[in-house]
């Protein structure tokens, strides 16, 4: 029994912006999946060079089984590194860690096509760390003919339910993602991808000014939307499906950018499109709550979306009032550590054999356990 060890869990996760690693060391209640404490939280960032070869993986292109698994182990040494921060943060060592959850980096996601690939070295990451790991969370749900995310929605009713609140948390990483959760708790939770988060803006002022995010949104702030490229943006047919659905880089590239620039027909600044992609992000996540949790009273916000002042402000015009808009800091998790905590609290599923997809989520056939397991 997992509980006669260790309750002690580490979970890794890096994003859709390809920006580093972020982790945290959870202790959980014995015999149960609840976190009882967050212990520490570490952040490693990617060198440019690591950043370059992930996003070069995105699309086709020469030699890439080599390429991947080269970035793969260069990953897996990243990911090392944060388990090796965060014990020494706590005075820990790797007998004291039950389990390492690693999510590895989506390079490609094509649930559609019955595949999702998260490029990883699970098993080098074992040999590194000494500790058991926990990975590929999402192919069983694909398996089972589900989108295979989002993921988080369960672990946010269980972090973040209320009995008397309804709320909708927002992730707002690479790509956007809502987690809608009724007041009460045998309430039914779901949730969705709802497009671009920051993918688009990080590679955009990557473009034009050579940073890797837009601080604050100040960039964005200072431009103005353009209503010609919102409408062409806005015109993807991906906003109008139903869900269970998901995306990725897949879809929201700069070729798409590019596209839809040229459609409107005039040169639009460059501040002007940062605006304007800050409007997507905010609008069709306002769109997905109006829709689908109109009754919300609290939209929470997590991952390096919260960080962005600007597209905070937007998001709280967009809903019109319908809901006030924070931080998950506001519930005592800073909005950095979320993503990572729900990977230790998958691998705590996992350990338990307890199923971590929800179907009404992602379309699976049924609930799965999630994970593969590569052994210290």
């Amino acid at each position: 029994m997992p509980d006669s060890v260790s309750s002690l869990y580490i979970g890794l996760m890096s994003g859709t912006s390809l920006d580093g690693v972020d982790g945290v060391l959870a202790a959980f209640t014995p015999g149960s999946d609840s976190i009882s404490a967050t212990l520490a939280a570490a952040y490693v960032p990617f060198p440019e060079h690591l950043r370059a070869d992930l996003m070069a993986l995105q699309a086709a292109g020469p030699n890439e089984i080599e390429r991947e698994a080269l970035a793969a182990n260069a990953l897996a040494v990243h990911y090392a590194d944060c388990v090796a921060q965060l014990l020494r943060q706590t005075g820990r060592n790797a007998a004291d860690i039950r389990m390492v959850g690693v999510h590895g980096q989506t390079i490609r996601h094509r649930p559609e096509l019955g595949f999702t690939r998260q490029t990883n070295n699970p098993a080098l990451l074992a040999e590194l760390c000494n500790i058991d790991v926990a990975a590929d969370f999402r192919s069983r749900d694909v398996a089972a003919g589900g989108q295979g995310a989002p993921l988080v929605p369960a672990f946010h009713r269980a972090l973040f339910g209320d009995d008397r609140q309804s709320r909708v948390v927002v992730n707002i990483g690479g790509i956007a993602n809502v987690s809608i959760l009724p007041a009460g708790a045998g309430q039914a939770t779901y949730g969705f991808d709802t497009g671009p988060g920051n993918a688009l803006m990080d590679a955009w002022i990557k473009l034009h000014r050579g940073q890797h995010y837009d601080a604050d949104g100040d960039w964005g702030a200072s431009g103005k939307v353009h209503e010609g490229l919102l409408a062409q943006l806005r015109d993807e047919n991906f906003f109008r499906l139903a869900p269970p659905k998901s995306s990725g880089r897949d879809l929201f590239h700069m070729d798409w950018l590019q596209a839809a620039l040229q459609k409107t027909g005039e040169a639009v600044a460059p501040a002007d499109v940062q605006a304007t992609l800050a409007m997507l992000t905010a609008g069709t996540i306002a769109d997905a709550i109006a829709a689908h949790a109109p009754d919300a009273q609290q939209v929470y916000v997590c991952g390096g979306g919260a960080e962005n002042r600007f597209l905070m402000r937007l998001l709280q015009q967009a809903l019109q009032g319908r809901a006030g808009v924070q931080s998950t800091a506001a519930l005592g998790i800073a909005p950095n550590q979320v993503e990572a905590l729900a990977f230790a609290w998958l691998a705590r599923r996992f350990d338990l054999r307890l199923p971590g997809n929800l179907p009404a989520v992602t379309g699976a056939r049924g609930l799965r356990v999630l994970g593969a397991l590569y052994p210290a």
